[in-house]
């Protein structure tokens, strides 16, 4: 996938796992753009490692719903550490 494919399904997946997992989150499209990246990365990792699937194609629906996947655990583990943070502060 090329640099530009990243950015797209990266900005797309970050949205998703934003809405599916709604609240207060800090950042705007360059935080939720690097959300769905990272997602996407260890989505890949998650779909490659786990599944033997094929995610290097931006047209595949396994790309897609592991980004979207990966995109959602980030997020949950970004909550946790802040969750955590600011009950201590």
């Amino acid at each position: 996938m090329g640099f530009i494919a990243w950015i797209v399904l990266g900005l797309i997946a970050g949205a998703l796992a934003k809405a599916i997992m709604p609240g207060k989150d800090p950042g705007g499209i360059i935080v939720t753009m690097l959300l769905g990246i990272v997602g996407g990365v260890l989505g890949g990792w998650i779909g490659r490692t786990l599944f033997k699937a094929d995610v290097d194609s931006f047209f595949s629906l396994s790309s897609w719903l592991l980004a979207i996947l990966g995109a959602v655990i980030v997020l949950a583990i970004y909550r946790l550490i802040v969750g955590n943070r600011r009950s201590h502060a």
